[in-house]
């Protein structure tokens, strides 16, 4: 039987080391790492991300981990995405140019085009559509924190479990199968936060 362990995906992109001592405040196993094998031996992976879109694809592709990331999901391990992580697991964004993503969710990462300031950073409070795994005894209303200055726009059925109003609905949780994704930081987001964090290493078999 392998080892319960989570690997924090490292291509060069995201503040690594915040979100690893997150997982080891709430007890959980969690390395940092690149390497393609590790990763797949691993029973949960986390895929962070701070920066642009076309930047942080380019280094996954580069490493090769693209293909690790999408044999992992289909062999059925959890993956989640943060941040700038999660825009990675759909199709594609348009952040500098039209780039294509890991293609785990349908739909686009879109540019806010809102009359409020951007980026949409700070915190704003979670409206739950739907329950999962990752919102067990998360409170409706329990703020989180932001930065980012594009969003998600699904497209498809059943996959939005939460979202926050900045001037327009903007989807702050998802899922699909073993695919996870928080649009905010949750190793900044107090007690909510370490609470989801503690969720997805709970559901890691």
């Amino acid at each position: 039987m392998k080892e319960k362990k989570i690997s924090i995906v490292d291509y060069g992109m995201g503040n690594l080391r915040s979100v690893e001592k997150a997982f080891e405040f709430i007890g959980a196993k969690a390395k940092i790492t690149d390497n393609g094998e590790e990763i797949m031996s691993s029973s949960g992976i986390l895929l962070p991300g701070v920066g642009a879109f076309p930047d942080a694809i380019e280094n996954i592709k580069k490493l090769g981990l693209d293909k690790v990331l999408k044999e992992a999901v289909k062999n059925e391990t959890p993956l989640m995405g943060i941040c700038l992580g999660m825009q990675l697991l759909f199709e594609e964004s348009e952040e500098v140019r039209i780039t294509e993503g890991l293609g785990f969710l349908k739909g686009k990462i879109k540019k806010f085009e809102v009359d409020l300031k951007i980026p949409h950073m700070g915190w704003n409070d979670l409206i739950i559509d739907k329950p999962c795994e990752i919102l067990e005894d998360v409170e409706e209303g329990s703020y989180v924190y932001f930065v980012h200055s594009f969003y998600a726009q699904i497209e498809e059925e059943g996959v939005l479990n939460a979202h926050s109003f900045y001037d327009i609905d903007t989807p702050a949780v998802v899922s699909k199968g073993n695919v996870f994704g928080l649009q905010f930081h949750p190793e900044k987001s107090g007690e909510p936060g370490m609470q989801m964090l503690k969720n997805f290493w709970e559901l890691i078999k």
